[in-house]
């Protein structure tokens, strides 16, 4: 059965694109996934955690065979092969690379190690920016609607911060 899956990719630690590309190939010749699309890369500002360097963000769109834990998993795997530590040293500290599974298919899961949809995708530009370029049809299965409607709201509310 295949699965339609969102996720974020980000670096802020050494030659940030070259790992974001790597592990965008890395995935790809993962038996049983397929990157179908894959976002331009966006300069953001760190969230939270102590002060570090500015992260390259992306998203990609995949098809796969694996199931969301299945998949969670290889997205480890690869940060790991590309010098990520879990648990993170740091909390929210300077890392490699971040995969984060975002969305797959409308499921909702919520486990030790997995939640899905991604419990703060909807309230984090860095990860709205790249996935509405290349996903602003999906439908997060918590608040029923399209990224591009989450986008816009989350851009609305930055707007009325910067306002106050």
């Amino acid at each position: 059965m295949m699965h339609q899956a969102a996720v974020a990719i980000g670096s802020n630690l050494g030659a940030r694109q070259a790992y974001l590309e790597s592990a965008i190939a890395c995935l790809d010749a993962t038996p049983g996934v397929e990157v179908i699309r894959v976002s331009s890369f966006h300069e953001t500002a760190p969230v939270g955690g102590p002060p570090q360097g500015a992260f390259l963000n992306g998203a990609l769109l995949l098809e796969t065979r694996l199931d969301p834990e299945s998949l969670l998993v290889r997205l480890h795997d690869i940060e790991r092969e590309h010098g990520r530590e879990r648990p993170d040293p740091v909390r929210n500290g300077p890392r490699t690379l971040d995969l984060d599974l975002l969305l797959v298919d409308g499921c909702q899961v919520s486990s030790e190690g997995l939640q899905l949809p991604h419990p703060r995708m909807h309230e984090r530009l860095f990860v709205l920016d790249p996935l509405v370029e290349i996903a602003p049809e999906l439908v997060h299965p918590v608040y029923d609607r399209t990224i591009e409607l989450l986008h816009q709201d989350c851009l609305e509310q930055r707007a009325d911060q910067t306002d106050s």
